[in-house]
């Protein structure tokens, strides 16, 4: 019996009707995403989501809140999804060294809410965007829930 699981955190950092995203192939309908990536061994939630986004965008960062926990059951191995409001501390956006990663990020940029369904992002996504997370904090069930 396999007993492994992933955990995957991903940030949401929000200004000025603006969000933080990665050019980077998610899927074939998508190459834009949210930054963030696996929990690694002995790593806080916290603690990875901040790494992350520092990694992939040049960004010091800090979680404001838990948004909300999901499941991809269909993933080998089986992953959570848990995704982090995030303020800005300080740093400039910048691109990452990509010099272990089999799906290099290749821009970083704060995008504006308007240009997410040319880019991809479901309207589902779009909807709890503008909305202000409703539900934030909620465990949320498949990942395709929250339009992702």
């Amino acid at each position: 019996m396999n007993n492994l699981l992933q955990v995957r955190v991903t940030g949401i950092l929000v200004e000025n009707e603006q969000i933080l995203l990665v050019k980077q192939q998610v899927s074939n309908s998508r190459g834009w995403s949210l930054p963030g990536g696996r929990v690694e061994q002995g790593e806080t939630l916290e603690d990875s989501i901040v790494r992350e986004l520092l990694e992939e965008t040049g960004l010091h960062t800090k979680v404001v809140k838990l948004l909300y926990l999901c499941d991809v059951p269909q993933a080998n191995p089986s992953l959570i999804h848990i995704s982090f409001l995030m303020q800005r501390i300080d740093g400039q956006l910048t691109l990452p060294s990509n010099e272990f990663d089999k799906n290099p990020i290749t821009d970083v940029r704060m995008v504006p809410f308007e240009e997410l369904s040319e880019l991809g992002f479901s309207d589902t996504f779009v909807h709890i965007l503008r909305n202000n997370f409703p539900e934030s904090g909620a465990y949320k069930g498949l990942k395709s829930n929250i339009g992702l």
